[in-house]
């Protein structure tokens, strides 16, 4: 797959989470950004899933970002109104160049 510096035309927030502790003695996540970055977003597949007791929709999309040391697979991308999970971090032509993240798309 060819991947040009054109199709990188959606802004996304790269988001890390941040566990810190709440006064129960448990913790609360929340997600900081890490970076803003160019991608290119593109559909991958689509299915239906049992998610507590109910069937899901689940999509998954291919997110290339220029190349980074730091994206992992505990961290994610959010535009408006969406959020992907990152499930595997590729560089795809073993050349730093581009990164290609697996991502599923999870409901707000």
């Amino acid at each position: 797959m060819q991947i040009r510096i054109g199709d990188l035309r959606h802004r996304l927030t790269l988001e890390v989470a941040a566990r810190t502790d709440d006064d129960s003695g448990g913790a609360v996540e929340t997600w900081m950004p890490a970076a803003e970055v160019w991608a290119g977003v593109r559909p991958n597949s689509g299915g239906e899933r049992e998610l507590a007791d109910r069937i899901a929709g689940r999509v998954t999309h291919e997110v290339w970002i220029r190349y980074r040391t730091d994206v992992k697979t505990d961290m994610r991308f959010t535009a408006v109104g969406r959020i992907f999970e990152i499930r595997a971090v590729i560089d795809a032509d073993e050349r730093r160049r581009f990164l290609k993240c697996l991502c599923e798309e999870r409901e707000l």
